[in-house]
């Protein structure tokens, strides 16, 4: 029975080593690409660490202006994501729980459905708009073209959220004298926290990756996103392979390391509201 219970053990420890291991590699292999000098990737002989003596490369791309900037426009085209796709989708996911009105079951069925247009299939008539509303070339216009295709999504999680909370929490709050938007900001708000996070965290990840829109709507250098800024390392004559890498490191890193302090806001709240009881 004992040995049973270590080998059951050994192969979940050995599974657990082996996802780690796909899911950490392509990390490592950026690094070694980065601490790679362009003369060596293409040789016949593959080197799997990386060359501590080429460091310095990370020095020279933190100490570029260009990348910092792409880097900060991508945090604030995030963050400014998020927070207006929550806003809208706060109020609008409390309407679809609570409230009863003609066509509600159309309009969560109009929610799906757009998730099935691809952004290229918008781009032509978005970029129309854009341009007569004066929003080409501006990071407030990619923040409101990705705000509106991730509002669905964070839409319907603050419904499943809110779904979850007992209705006689609002019923005693209207005894009280409560309306439906001080219920919601009073009642309904803190107990979906969790959920709110998932959701904020899912935004900010669309727009901290987002590329079509940003390669197409922008065109200053000063205002490219991180996702458009990296892709212009490769040039028609020669590409630097090793600075591109390492400007994409640095892309990556702060990602991977805010996902991972908040990933068990994003369980929760991915599967607040999915049993009742």
């Amino acid at each position: 029975m004992r040995r049973r219970l270590r080998l059951g053990l050994t192969a979940r420890l050995l599974a657990i080593l082996v996802v780690l291991g796909l899911a950490v590699f392509p990390i490592y292999w950026m690094l070694v690409t980065a601490t790679t000098p362009n003369a060596k990737l293409f040789s016949s002989k593959l080197s799997f660490f990386p060359d501590l003596g080429e460091f310095s490369v990370f020095g020279e791309t933190f100490s570029d202006k260009g990348v910092m900037l792409w880097l900060w426009n991508s945090a604030i085209i995030a963050l400014g994501t998020a927070a207006l796709a929550l806003v809208l989708a706060i109020p609008l996911g409390y309407a679809l729980s609570r409230f009863r009105f003609r066509g509600k079951g159309l309009a969560g069925v109009a929610l799906l459905m757009t998730q099935m247009l691809p952004e290229a299939l918008l781009v032509v008539p978005l970029f129309g708009i854009f341009r007569n509303l004066n929003l080409l070339d501006s990071r407030l216009g990619l923040i409101m073209v990705n705000a509106a295709f991730v509002l669905p999504v964070v839409c319907l999680l603050i419904k499943n959220g809110i779904d979850g909370t007992p209705r006689e929490l609002d019923e005693a709050a209207r005894v009280d004298g409560c309306g439906p938007w001080r219920t919601l900001l009073r009642i309904n708000l803190p107990l979906i926290a969790p959920t709110i996070a998932a959701a904020a965290v899912i935004a900010f990840f669309h727009g901290w990756n987002e590329f079509v829109f940003a390669v197409t709507f922008i065109f200053t250098d000063d205002k490219f996103p991180a996702s458009v800024g990296i892709a212009n390392f490769v040039g028609e004559q020669a590409t630097s392979v090793h600075a591109m890498m390492s400007a994409a490191l640095m892309y990556t890193i702060p990602a991977v390391v805010f996902y991972l302090i908040v990933q068990r806001y994003v369980v929760t709240g991915m599967t607040a509201g999915s049993v009742k009881g």
